[in-house]
């Protein structure tokens, strides 16, 4: 199931660039690359999704060389690429950076085994590193590899292509390059985990009994760790959780850390149920500490909420009002959603399409929650799959 969101469409035009033809209908992507052919990238579309990345690996290992502009996506801070770049350069790839393009080649050999060792845990550049390595010749390894399921995920889809790759969810990971890639079955991507956090957070914030379906709660562990502590009776399930109306919740302590730890992209959607403990709760993200687009906004719906020397601290806050407040990115939008629900009055929230950059239909699924959300103007077409 492919979330119908705004990054899928980006996607779906850049690959248009290259010659290769998608199709996107009740929740299935089709991709046919047989046609596909080195063109240069949108730079609009690579700008706007942050994953257009990850065409670094593939075109590499597709055509030796890959040319593109650099990503853009959610402003929460510096997120260099420097780990991808020591990868493709351990690979045997000449990289070079000018005026924020990325031009990557390789030598008459191509691409060919090494050992790779990530300085910090990156997602991005392990997935990137499995990209180029897949079609180098000889073997690969990738030590302090990102351990998170949508590594294991990747590399199903790729093993199933024919692909070598073992130790996904390890920090160690072993590549085997194979000379092609042939598209045997389809992939059934797994649910969204951050999608689905926001949503129980938001359920325990505003809700009156709520199951969230489609969910895989080992992979959200350390997040409903961290609400049954608040006192949240939570129900896992084998694949739901359900989410009782609850009252009397406790403050806790955040610490954003890489899989299996506390997510990065959930301490903002966490935040609006903090407002409804009894004391003070403390975020510390040690992945994005400048992840806090989210403060200033809530502190005009009359929540008290401050950063501190990368430290967030949020008190209780039962009286927010209704206010006219800006997504700056994905999920500091999605904070300022549980807000407006939990808010008196109206709320208005500019720039959605950040938000609908990562939230499947979301107006829909809350509504049919008998909630009073509705998109307007551009951010509407967005979510009618028009932009």
């Amino acid at each position: 199931m492919v979330p119908d969101i705004l990054d899928v469409h980006n996607l779906m035009l850049i690959l248009k660039s290259m010659n290769v033809h998608s199709t996107f209908e009740d929740g299935v992507l089709t991709i046919d690359p047989t046609e596909i052919v080195e063109a240069p990238l949108p730079s609009k579309a690579i700008k706007s999704l942050r994953a257009s990345y990850y065409f670094m690996g593939s075109l590499l290992g597709r055509f030796q060389r890959a040319t593109l502009s650099f990503p853009g996506g959610d402003n929460i801070g510096p997120r260099p690429i420097d780990q991808h770049i020591k990868a493709f350069e351990a690979l045997g790839a000449n990289v070079e950076e000018e005026d924020g393009t990325v031009r990557i080649t390789t030598g008459p050999t191509g691409l060919h085994g090494a050992t790779i060792f990530l300085d910090m845990v990156s997602v991005g550049a392990t997935i990137n590193s499995i990209l180029a390595a897949v079609k180098a010749v000889g073997t690969t390894v990738i030590e302090n590899a990102a351990k998170e399921p949508e590594i294991i995920d990747i590399a199903t889809f790729l093993n199933n292509m024919g692909a070598h790759v073992r130790g996904a969810g390890t920090d160690v990971i072993r590549i085997e390059g194979v000379p092609t890639l042939r598209a045997m079955n389809t992939h059934t991507i797994i649910p969204d985990r951050i999608e689905a956090g926001t949503y129980l957070s938001m359920a325990a914030a505003v809700g009156d009994g709520i199951t969230i379906k489609n969910v895989i709660p080992e992979h959200l562990e350390a997040f409903t760790a961290k609400m049954i502590e608040m006192g949240v009776p939570l129900e896992i399930n084998e694949d739901s959780i359900y989410v009782p109306h609850t009252d009397n919740l406790k403050p806790i302590k955040i610490k954003t850390m890489p899989f299996p730890g506390f997510a990065t992209d959930l301490q903002q959607p966490l935040t609006p149920l903090l407002f409804r403990a009894s004391g003070s709760s403390v975020v510390i993200d040690t992945i994005y500490p400048k992840r806090i687009k989210h403060i200033s906004e809530l502190r005009k719906m009359g929540a008290s909420i401050r950063s501190e020397d990368d430290t967030i601290v949020v008190d209780p806050s039962t009286e927010l009002v209704g206010s006219e407040v800006q997504a700056g990115e994905i999920r500091a939008g999605a904070a300022l959603v549980i807000a407006g629900l939990m808010a008196d009055g109206d709320t208005v929230i500019t720039h959605a399409d950040n938000i609908l950059r990562g939230y499947d239909r979301i107006a829909g699924k809350l509504t049919a929650l008998n909630a009073d959300v509705e998109i307007v103007g551009d951010a509407s077409l967005v979510e009618n799959g028009q932009d």
